[in-house]
């Protein structure tokens, strides 16, 4: 078994660069995955990670509580992305204004049409949660996050988080039934 976060954030804070680059390696994927489904754009949570990562390294010697690394991280990520999306929204706004639209970089180039359109349903589905159950959501089933980590990073209460999710999971299955058909 490999070095704990809390070593590694140790480590980090005295300089080891490498210490901190084997955080990154942990959970930059986690993080992306965290951000395309929250933002709906890979290029737009390609920069709030990188973003993220630069913030917890500049802020790693007032962090204290050295064993929850992930749940600091990812509520840096998580107001990161409340930012972006804010900004994102703005600008989509803006666009639709002249009949243009963003390009859809979430899903990428996919070799099944039938598979794009699904990953495109999914990601406008999320995108009609409400802000708060989509957080809750994301972090319990794309981060894995348990809900007593998710309370670290959102603030809310247990109970609250278990209702997000479970009013997420309603909606997104009432939104896509038709996919089962």
């Amino acid at each position: 078994m490999g070095p704990t976060d809390g070593d590694l954030v140790q480590k980090a804070t005295a300089g080891d660069l490498s210490a901190f680059e084997a955080l990154v390696e942990r959970y930059y994927a986690d993080c992306l995955r965290f951000a395309v489904h929250s933002l709906g754009d890979r290029a737009d949570a390609e920069e709030v990670v990188q973003d993220t990562f630069v913030r917890a390294y500049r802020a790693l010697e007032r962090y204290e509580d050295r064993q929850r690394f992930k749940a600091w991280l990812f509520s840096i990520l998580a107001n990161r992305c409340r930012s972006s999306g804010a900004r994102a929204q703005r600008r989509r706004r803006l666009l639709q204004g002249y009949r243009l639209e963003p390009a859809d970089a979430a899903t990428g180039p996919v070799a099944d049409p039938d598979r794009g359109e699904t990953l495109r349903r999914i990601h406008s589905a999320l995108g009609e949660l409400p802000a708060q159950q989509r957080e809750a959501f994301l972090l319990h089933h794309v981060a894995g996050a348990g809900y007593e980590e998710m309370s670290d990073i959102t603030g809310a209460g247990v109970s609250a988080l278990k209702m997000r999710v479970k009013r997420a999971r309603e909606q997104l299955a009432e939104l896509l039934r038709d996919l089962d058909e």
